[in-house]
């Protein structure tokens, strides 16, 4: 069908990937985009391919280079951008790319499928539409015949012919047995005339415009007939005994095997019971017998691979004497000593490589004695040497003994075999391998023919195949011994032909074989590549390129016996074949026969619709599916003459190409020998009459069954009918449906075969029922095989190659139902809900029968599936064909969604297309659960699309999930009830569904997967538009992975049932959310929260965190553009301040945990990224916060009560800093926390008044993000934090240098009242400026917390804890020092926040090895895996006696977090452009790089999230949040710094 959008496929490259061997299918007009994978991201690609510039010729040796593109514009990261190729061109193309210095990482192909055109119009003739048929040249007379007889394949239906080649023929009158290749076949010229190529060309032009069918032609390029003249001129064009020596002893068993047969022959052997006709087992044993001791004795062929010893041993001995110097020696002995071969290959003419013979023979002394000693030990070692000759060659006779029984059983004695009869020189013993044109001679004689060059040059090898050989190798060539072993299948009327590596090697012979190209290029559409497994792939390249130089839109065609999907692949791919041949006879049963319908072509019924724009997925060889091909059994020797109707029916409803070969539709009785047949073809004559043999009509054999089935089959192709379905009904009944996925039309073919003859075998008389869902049309057609009458026999015709006269068809066309003689309608039935099913009885399906129905959907369900696809077209132009317009469209319907969804907010977004099962459960639903399979990650519609994703590309209909919308309406209406009862702009999304699924619900069940997929698909892209179009400019124009982690803002960001947050000031007007009805309470604010991750931190007071709010809500709010709802989560938290602090545990305000000292300095940063981000973001500082707790002991207040600027908050932070906080958790005890001891909840921080540095904590807690506490009182470290990290934290450190920093800039600017803090100490006030505390961090900071590669550091208070030099500590100052010292990601905070505090080149040096040891595909580790107590794989259900392990102890210990990968990559970033434009780009390359595995990450993710962390080396671990705001937050950061 033609495609209304232009089709783009992605083919994305990773390193060290080699795809010869796999196929990539294209059409032309489709565009190629090269993109890299996740291992090529970031860094210097090159894709280079032989596809040619517009307007410059195909030269498959010249290579260029692509350009890469972006799409965004923008350069953030590698996920987009592509190169590209319009594929104008058909043929088969190669491209490579390098990586860095490496030219060559990776490589494949691409084919593109040609268009063929007929008619007078030059319309396209689609290649599924094809259908064959196969002529055997020589049988089709002067070539002013050819029209009559050519007229058969006109009439009965095809639209291509397939000419077996048309020149002059060899001796042996095989149509594969080329005497020139150049010259037309003198015998297509009568007496008078001399047609020529021209006069083939004109006629093969009027059949492709008057008759619309196009002809192509073998090209024979492994052999020539052996009686060719150019080849007695060019003997070097073959292999003969001088550019071949290594047949030698091949060429002389061959001989000694005709001698043998000649004495056979004869009669010489009959004495030892081996009589010219051999008949029984008995005459095969003497053979045996014979072969040997007459054979293989008497030639020696062993002598070909020995050394002469004495000659050998003697120039050993003259070295030895001469004192020749020699080389050390060898432990390895005689063991090293290899035969080293005659490149004449002469008897005894191989040597031993005497340097090494003298290391490893070295006499005792010089004197005569010792050295005939070594020269008899080296004897002794050729001896053996040539025993192991012997024994190699005695397996390669024992090899050829067998081969040549067995050619001789199957010939002369099997049951299936010719049964040749008597041994002649006609019909020798064996077929010669090699020719011999010369006059008989004796064996002797002939020997001496070897060392004559200018008559060994004529002794040339024939051509033939090899079972089971390898089909990538030249079996003629040295290395193989085919030839030796006697298992070639041997062609003896032709010479296997030696190109070399290129045309220097044989100038004539390929200047010779691309005239021949040229010709039948120039005349012919396409060509079947004869032999094609067995013809050097180099020579099929060239020659090939020069066809299509001729005829770019070259279709090809070939046979393979390769036995290897993976093998033929290598052949299609390097030759660009269009199609490979198949075979329907090859099928054992009528299953068998209906499997290879499915497996050649067609997608499943109710397939998806795929994306224009999707990834290239490797594909099977385009089938040319064929009933029979022309040089195989016949199938009327096989099968009963009744099988040739259905079976060939079952072939024409194949997706693929057709056909037949001529005589198959004659009913022929037997093989047209390409080798033996002399007779000419029938030709047409509508008013032929049974009793002459030489014509043909409608009424002859299968003819008007065959016409009906061509037609049907180009009918079904160019309509659409894509689609295909194979059952198989009982065991001689298949039944196959094409359906086309627009129309929903279906053709239904029923087919009963008759591999056994009616007569002779009984079939079942009680055939199945069939249910066939919609509403039969027609009958297109049923048609049955008749015998006439029974008398007479088949008799051969002297003249014209006739067929079975007494056999025809009755055939019927467009009938109705109810005139079929073959079925009868039963009932109509229902299967389910809404679904419209025929029951068909079948009254007269006789063996031979076949019954096409035309079926369509009920009027009913065809008129609400039509209005389906027209409200499907808003979202695709592929639903306008079958659209239709109802005229009782829902009011909803009338609007496009997307206006409809224009007023949904973001708010609204998350409801409609995330929320995870937790979330839902909170508002009492639950995310929908698949029977027999899994729940759903959201109960929103990426729930679904992530399952869809999986499913649509592989059409994998048999997925639990497509079982459950074809069994019922559960899913359905799941997603519309979900939205209706939400109430808002989200009710008038879900009434916009239900009226969809109204629609939906009518169609058949077999269609419902497809059409929810498209519904869904379409709203969600929908969704995404405007979501993205809601969002800041960064991320509409950013990158496809800008835009997948900015839906993380989405998905984290919502309001449930209960209120996450404290309620705002009632002076701030401009809240965002919505205004809910709670419990009669009236009206009140509902903003949206930031949950800190799916689905573990989702819902109830674990919702909302405040760590993790503000290391999100730089990237996922403020990045994205929401900064009203960033803004409100500031003032929030704000409200929540108490004891200088924010909670961790936020508990909506009231039930707050005040245990962590690094939160509130993240919502500080967050307050100066507002300001500094957000156009008049500094406005911010005076927005009013109503604070709940006014006093440390305060009860909850509220909102409104008290009110102050958020500029006194943040002071009232500092102020409290500096004067140093203390307090115990409010109600202490196991009832706010389990595992902690009393001293645990004491909390304190404060600011060291010499060094500016916030410190704080105790080893009984722990205060910062890495805060596992111990739970197990097996492991005894119950109550015990992991990492207490107590002290001065690095990145808090740096946090407040970043804030005070600030602040002083603030002041200056006038934008924040206050330049101090004041504290009581002593009993009076005591001031601290900003500007002093910051310098205080800046002094204090490197001398502190750098660990120097000087040992003797001054500054260094515990040098004997220093492991690692060169970094930065964890920590100041901790109660236990050498946590101060250990590996861990942190420092890479402070360098972002704070990168003043850093020296370029120490905090480099710091990040290598940072990158080194702590980097991991997705996450950083959280502790150097040098570390005595680094475990990295996270197990929180693991309790057992290890302290460092169990239930989770190593938490921060090892596993991967991802939010410091973030931090990491930006401080890498930052301290990069310090260090030059080298190191930069280079950096800019690693962190593309880094970032590839997170785009792979959330492509395949069903969360579409990053996780919370991973297991070591980026392994999966199950107790990690599925998808994590941090992380997502924190990788968009990233991307928005590069």
């Amino acid at each position: 069908m033609v495609q209304t959008t232009t089709q783009t496929r992605v083919l994305l490259l990773n390193d060290m990937e080699r795809l010869e061997r796999t196929l990539f299918r294209l059409e032309q007009g489709f565009e190629l985009q090269f993109r890299l994978g996740p291992t090529l991201q970031g860094k210097r690609v090159q894709v280079c391919t032989n596809y040619p510039a517009e307007c410059q010729r195909f030269d498959r040796l010249k290579f260029r280079p692509l350009e890469w593109l972006n799409p965004t514009g923008q350069q953030e990261d590698d996920c987009d951008k592509f190169c590209k190729l319009e594929l104008l061109v058909a043929g088969s193309y190669q491209y490579y790319f390098g990586c860095g210095d490496d030219e060559k990482v990776g490589s494949g192909y691409i084919v593109v499928d040609p268009v063929l055109r007929v008619g007078e119009d030059n319309h396209a003739l689609p290649l599924d539409c094809i259908t064959i048929q196969t002529y055997l040249a020589k049988c089709l007379g002067p070539l002013d015949e050819w029209p009559d007889r050519l007229r058969v394949a006109k009439e009965t239906g095809y639209n291509m012919i397939h000419f077996t080649p048309l020149q002059k023929l060899g001796r042996s009158r095989s149509c594969y047995s080329l005497s020139d290749q150049l010259d037309l076949n003198p015998e297509f010229s009568p007496q008078g005339k001399n047609y020529t190529w021209s006069d083939v060309g004109n006629l093969v032009e009027r059949l492709r415009r008057e008759w619309d069918m196009a002809c192509i032609t073998d090209v024979v390029y492994n052999h020539t007939a052996a009686n060719s003249k150019w080849i007695r001129l060019h003997p070097e064009c073959g292999y003969n005994l001088v550019n071949s020596p290594h047949l030698k002893p091949a060429w002389v068993l061959d001989r000694a095997l005709w001698h043998l047969c000649c004495d056979i022959a004869d009669g010489n052997y009959a004495e030892r019971d081996l009589p010219p006709l051999i008949h029984n087992e008995q005459q095969i044993d003497a053979l045996r017998g014979l072969l040997w001791q007459e054979v293989f004795l008497r030639v020696r062929l062993w002598e070909f691979l020995q050394v002469n010893v004495e000659k050998a041993v003697e120039q050993f001995h003259k070295l030895l004497h001469s004192g020749v110097e020699v080389f050390g020696s060898s432990p390895e002995g005689k063991k090293q000593l290899r035969v080293v071969k005659d490149p004449q290959c002469r008897r005894f003419g191989n040597t031993v490589d005497m340097k090494t013979a003298l290391n490893l023979f070295r006499p005792h002394s010089n004197s005569p004695s010792d050295i005939q000693e070594c020269c008899n030990w080296f004897k002794k070692r050729l001896e053996d040497l040539n025993l192991e000759c012997y024994k190699k060659m005695a397996y390669h006779a024992e090899q050829a003994t067998n081969c040549i029984v067995g050619t001789v059983v199957y010939e002369r004695l099997a049951e299936d075999g010719p049964k040749l009869g008597p041994v002649t020189r006609m019909d020798p013993l064996v077929t010669r391998y090699f020719t011999f044109p010369f006059d008989e001679l004796t064996f002797d004689q002939e020997m001496q023919l070897m060392s004559q060059e200018d008559q060994a040059r004529h002794l040339l090898a024939h051509n033939g195949w090899v079972m089971g050989d390898d089909p990538l190798r030249n079996f003629a060539e040295p290395g193989s011994q085919v030839y030796l072993r006697r298992e070639l299948v041997c062609w003896g009327d032709s010479i296997k032909l030696r190109y070399g590596d290129n045309p220097e090697d044989c100038p004539y012979l390929w200047a010779h074989m691309k005239k021949y190209t040229e010709i039948t290029a120039k005349h012919f559409a396409g060509v079947r590549l004869d032999n094609c497994h067995s013809t050097p792939l180099h020579v099929a390249e060239a020659m090939l390129a020069t066809a299509r130089a001729i005829r770019p839109n070259l279709y090809v065609i070939a046979e393979l016996f390769t036995g290897s999907e993976l093998i033929d692949n290598v052949f299609v791919n390097r030759l660009g074949i269009t199609s490979l041949v198949r075979e329907a006879m090859g099928a054992g049963t009528s299953h068998e026969e209906g499997r290879l319908v499915y497996q050649f072509g067609g997608q499943p019924v109710g397939s998806f619709v795929q994306p224009s724009l999707r990834p290239l997925v490797p594909c099977v060889a385009h089938a040319m599916f064929l009933d029979v091909t022309h040089d195989n059994q016949c199938p009327l020797e096989i099968r009963s003459v009744y099988d040739s109707l259905p079976s060939s029916a079952i072939v024409s409803m194949a997706c693929c190409a057709t056909g037949s070969t001529r005589g198959y539709d004659e009913l022929v009785p037997h093989q047209i020998s390409v080798v033996k047949e002399e007779r000419l073809y029938t030709r047409w004559n509508t008013k032929a009459k049974g009793s002459n043999p030489g014509d043909v009509n409608l009424q002859s054999g299968i003819l008007a069954g065959k016409l009906a089935l061509n037609k049907l089959h180009q009918e079904l192709a160019a309509r659409g009918f894509s689609q295909v379905y194979v059952d198989q009904v009982d065991e001689d009944i298949v039944a196959v449906t094409r359906h086309c996925p627009s129309t929903h039309q279906s053709v239904v073919a029923v087919c009963r075969t008759a591999f056994r003859d009616p007569h002779t075998h009984h079939y079942r008389h009680d055939v199945p029922p069939m249910f066939i869902p919609g509403k039969i049309e027609e009958v297109v057609l049923e048609a049955r095989t008749v015998q006439k009458s029974s008398e007479g026999s088949y008799v051969v015709d002297e003249r014209s190659i006739n067929g079975l006269a007494d056999y025809t068809i009755e055939l019927q066309e467009h009938i109705q139902l109810k005139d079929s003689e073959v079925v009868r309608e039963v009932d109509i039935t229902s299967e389910g809900p809404r679904e419209f099913v025929q029951e068909i009885v079948f009254e007269k399906l006789t063996p031979g029968s076949v019954i096409v129905f035309r079926v369509s959907l009920d009027p009913g369900s065809q008129e609400l599936v039509g209005a389906l696809r027209h409200h499907l077209t808003q979202f695709n132009p592929l639903y306008k064909t079958g659209a239709l317009v109802d005229d009782n469209t829902p009011t909803v319907l009338n609007t496009p969604l997307k206006k409809i969804m224009s007023k949904l907010t973001l708010e609204d977004m998350n409801m409609l297309l995330y929320r995870c099962d937790a979330e839902e459960r909170e508002d009492g639903g639950g995310c929908y659960n698949v029977p027999f399979w899994l729940p759903l990650k959201y109960g929103g519609l990426q729930g679904i699309v992530s399952v869809m994703a999986e499913i649509r590309p592989k059409n994998d209909l048999g997925h639990p999930f497509c079982d459950n919308l074809r069994q019922g309406d559960w899913l359905i209406d799941y997603v519309s009830n979900r939205l209706l009862a939400k109430g808002g702009a989200l009710e008038e999304v879900g009434q916009w569904f239900q009226a969809m699924f109204h629609y939906l619900k009518h169609a058949p069940r077999y269609l419902v997967p497809c059409y929810f997929d498209a519904i869904i698909l379409g709203a969600y892209t929908t969704a995404l538009d405007l979501i993205f179009n809601q969002m800041s400019r960064f991320v509409q124009s950013g990158s496809s992975l800008v835009k997948q982690l900015a839906l993380g803002s989405v998905q984290m960001c919502g309001a449930g049932l209960y209120d996450a947050l404290p309620l705002l000031s009632p002076c701030l007007r401009d809240v965002s959310g919505h205004l809910t009805d709670n419990a009669g309470e009236g009206e009140r604010q509902s903003c949206v929260s930031l949950a800190a991750g799916l689905p573990h931190f989702s819902s109830g007071i674990f919702r909302c965190w405040g760590r993790d709010t503000f290391i999100s809500l730089r990237g996922l709010m403020l990045l994205t553009g929401r900064h009203l709802e960033a803004r409100n989560m500031i003032l929030a938290f704000a409200g929540t301040l108490r004891y200088g602090l924010i909670p961790n545990l936020l508990g909506q305000g009231t039930g707050a945990r005040y245990n962590c000292r690094d939160a509130v300095w993240w919502w500080l940063q967050c307050i100066q990224d507002y300001c500094t981000l957000v156009p008049g973001g500094t406005d911010i500082l005076v927005c009013p916060v109503s604070r709940m707790y006014p006093t440390n002991v305060s009860e909850p207040q509220l909102a409104g009560a008290w009110e102050q600027p958020l500029y006194d908050v943040v002071q009232e932070t500092l102020q409290r800093h500096m004067q140093g906080i203390q307090f115990v958790e409010h109600n202490a005890g196991p009832q706010i926390d389990g595992n902690m001891t009393s001293q645990g909840f004491n909390v304190e921080a404060q600011v060291d008044q010499d060094t500016g540095f916030v410190s704080g904590g105790n080893r009984y807690n722990c205060g910062t993000w890495m805060d596992k506490m111990g739970e197990s009182e097996k492991a005894r470290n119950k109550g015990i934090p992991a990492t207490p990290r107590d002290g001065s934290t690095v990145e808090l450190v740096g946090l407040c240098k970043s804030t005070v920093r600030w602040l002083v800039h603030l002041h200056g600017k006038g934008l924040f009242p206050y330049a101090t803090v004041t504290i009581q100490k002593e009993g009076r006030d005591l001031s601290v400026s900003y500007a002093e505390w910051d310098r205080k961090i800046q002094e204090h900071f490197e001398r502190h917390f750098y660990v120097s590669h000087n040992s003797h550091s001054p500054d260094e208070s515990h040098p004997h804890l220093v492991h690692k030099r060169g970094i930065y500590k964890d920590s100041y100052g901790a109660s236990s020092p050498w946590c101060d010292y250990q590996l861990r990601p942190n420092f890479t905070i402070a360098m972002v926040v704070a990168p003043e505090l850093f020296t370029v080149e120490r905090a480099w040096e710091a990040l290598e090895v940072a990158e080194q040891k702590l980097l991991g595909p997705l996450g950083m580790k959280t502790l150097d895996p040098d570390d005595m107590v680094y475990c990295g794989v996270y197990d929180n259900e693991l309790d057992n006696d290890n302290f460092n392990l169990a239930r989770g102890f190593n938490y921060h210990q090892g596993p991967e977090w991802l939010w410091p990968v973030g931090y990491f990559l930006r401080a890498k970033l930052y301290f990069a452009k310090k260090m030059g434009q080298e190191t930069y780009e280079n950096t800019v390359h690693m962190v593309k790089n880094v970032l590839s595995h997170h785009s792979v990450h959330m492509e395949r993710s069903s969360w579409k999230g990053l996780p919370e962390l991973t297991n070591e080396n980026g392994q999966y671990c199950p107790f990690s949040c599925e998808t994590q705001a941090s992380s997502i937050a924190t990788i968009l950061e990233v991307l928005y710094d590069l």
